[in-house]
């Protein structure tokens, strides 16, 4: 698997980079060609299913997942079940230390694409962390 960390500082309050962050609807506004379909009702709580679905002209492919950990403001933790994706992600939010403003977030995933050999895996992380922690800066900006 494909293991990939980011960390980030945000001016933002806990609370608020949880919010901004766990707000899986506007996750698909930062992966290209990506749109998202909820299985369950909100508010997100442990056995939130939800469907990343990827597509680019006939080519697509859809990244169920599920949260299966679920401690808000702390920390979540998402298991992907698709035919194409597989592993999980984690997010975690930490106050600044010293009670100064602002938090520490980390996006960690562990990221399988099915019939892609491993020897790819180190260029699939770089490509995780290039998308994914574009996804989360823009997330943490309020796009």
């Amino acid at each position: 698997m494909a293991l990939f960390r980011i960390t980030d500082r945000t001016p933002l309050a806990p609370d608020e980079a949880w919010r901004r962050l766990t707000a899986w609807e506007r996750h698909a506004a930062q992966v290209p060609f990506t749109r998202m379909v909820f299985g369950t009702d909100p508010p997100t709580r442990q056995g939130t299913r939800f469907v990343a679905r990827t597509r680019l002209g006939r080519i697509g492919f859809d990244d169920p997942m599920e949260v299966v950990e679920w401690r808000p403001p702390e920390h979540c933790r998402l298991e992907k079940s698709g035919r194409v994706v597989t592993g999980w992600a984690e997010i975690d939010v930490r106050p600044a230390p010293g009670g100064g403003p602002g938090s520490y977030v980390t996006w960690t995933e562990d990221l399988r694409l099915r019939g892609l050999p491993r020897f790819c895996d180190p260029l699939l992380a770089a490509a995780g962390r290039v998308v994914f922690g574009r996804a989360m800066r823009a997330l943490l900006k309020g796009r």
